[in-house]
């Protein structure tokens, strides 16, 4: 694991000090090292994503035995302590002697020498009186409590205070360190899911069907989606379920014109196309090349032939577009709080600031795009996150300025996701991270006015 922990290391300075996107940089580690085996593979993801995960309580326990604290050490050494710290408290697999060893020769390695014995020193305390860490006490401050235990910034656990109570709070905080499933959408246009189960299980990949929602799959077993059979010949798409329920609640029918106008990385415009069953069309926007790109490539691999893909800002009107489309699908930029179970740095990066002006930029493109819906046609906006802010009060400003009538979504989607919280009121339904096994996410669908 020698070269891993290095790599590990060269992910953690990216990340936490360059402030580039965690799968981003974790996606390049894995396909620049094609030569690592598969447990290497899992024990460069485990550690990455867990020292990112749980990075205030690691530096609560650092700073807790260091004099230097870690927001005043060089930043490869705090990311080494980081990284080392998470082996010794959360990998009991590693023998804490490998975890100083490596840690040694790394310092070493990376022209730091010098501070051996500062790092030697402050390991070795921590591996023998970790136990003695007295951690902040929850009666004496809910927001401070979560801070460490959940490694949750204070501001974020405040706003869903305020918003879901203590007891469904404590559920997303505690979603936001539970292992996400692998979850994929069958491509029903291309195969049925009984043909797609039995490639799967042939290859011994571990197989369960989503309840009332049995397209989605999640599997287990396997290294890489791209040696997935069934994911190569386009019959699989990476989707979470609450990304699936958004497509539902689109209405789409055979013949339709879809236009998404937030679309990368395009699950969902491969699902409306999916839904059109080779009729129709989906036309995917993005406001860069880069982001469109991205819709390409699944594009290429699925084989859609009803799927087209153009750069487009969604701030800026499209005249020629006005009354043309049956559906639009806005998935609009967002906080991302609903999937830091899969991206744990969103939650470091986002301020109220950020929050506040995300929430401005869904009304700007909201406002841009109305006029794109063929009178009885559709609108449906969903986001990943969990702020009201960017939500339900943007749903409802939607309808109160434009002529459109939400959608009664417990007639569209499976009654389980709304059970119990009051969903669906004004055809809305906002989802937690990890409350009914899927991401945190919100849906509204709105039928144009005739």
């Amino acid at each position: 694991m020698t070269d891993v922990r290095e790599l590990c290391l060269d992910c953690l300075m990216e990340i936490l000090d360059k402030g580039r996107h965690s799968h981003v940089v974790l996606k390049q580690a894995l396909e620049g090292k094609r030569e690592l085996s598969k447990k290497e593979r899992a024990f460069l993801t485990c550690l990455t994503e867990g020292t990112i995960e749980r990075l205030y309580e690691l530096d609560y326990i650092i700073d807790w035995f260091s004099k230097v604290k870690t927001e005043k050490m060089k930043p490869l050494i705090r990311e080494l302590f980081r990284m080392s710290v998470y082996q010794i408290k959360y990998m009991a697999s590693v023998p804490d002697r490998a975890v100083v060893s490596e840690a040694l020769r790394l310092v070493a390695k990376r022209g730091f020498g010098s501070l051996k014995g500062f790092v030697n020193g402050v390991l070795r305390t921590i591996i023998r009186e970790l136990d003695r860490v007295s951690y902040p006490q929850r009666e004496n401050g809910f927001s401070q409590w979560a801070r460490v235990a959940y490694s949750m910034p204070v501001w974020i656990t405040e706003e869903l205070l305020l918003e879901y109570g203590k007891k469904r709070t404590l559920a997303v905080l505690l979603g936001g360190l539970c292992e996400r499933p692998f979850t994929v959408r069958c491509n029903l246009s291309r195969a049925s899911v009984e043909e797609i189960i039995k490639s799967l299980t042939e290859q011994g990949i571990g197989v369960r069907q989503v309840p009332e929602v049995p397209e989605v799959l999640i599997l287990e077993g396997f290294d890489r989606p791209e040696e997935i059979r069934a994911f190569r010949e386009g019959l699989l798409q990476v989707q979470d379920v609450s990304s699936v329920l958004a497509g539902f609640a689109a209405g789409i029918k055979p013949g339709d014109f879809v236009l998404d106008i937030c679309a990368a990385p395009g699950g969902k415009s491969l699902h409306a196309a999916d839904l059109l069953r080779g009729s129709g069309h989906v036309e995917a926007r993005d406001v860069t090349k880069e982001k469109t790109a991205l819709i390409e490539e699944n594009v290429k691999r699925s084989g859609f032939a009803n799927l087209s893909v153009r750069v487009w800002d969604g701030r800026v009107s499209d005249e020629a577009m006005f009354g043309q489309a049956d559906v639009v699908l806005a998935d609009l930029p967002c906080s991302g709080l609903g999937i830091i179970g899969r991206k744990s740095d969103i939650k470091y990066k986002m301020t109220r600031k950020k929050q506040e002006e995300l929430a401005a930029l869904q009304r700007e493109i909201l406002t841009a795009s109305w006029q794109y819906v063929k009178p009885g046609g559709r609108l449906v906006f969903s986001t990943c996150t969990v702020f009201p802010s960017e939500n339900r009060e943007n749903a409802r400003w939607f309808e109160e300025h434009y002529p459109f009538t939400a959608v009664d979504l417990k007639r569209e989607l499976p009654l389980r996701f709304f059970e119990g919280d009051g969903n669906g009121e004004r055809g809305w339904l906002q989802l937690l991270p990890g409350e009914k096994g899927t991401d945190g996410f919100f849906i509204a669908a709105f039928r144009r006015n005739e």
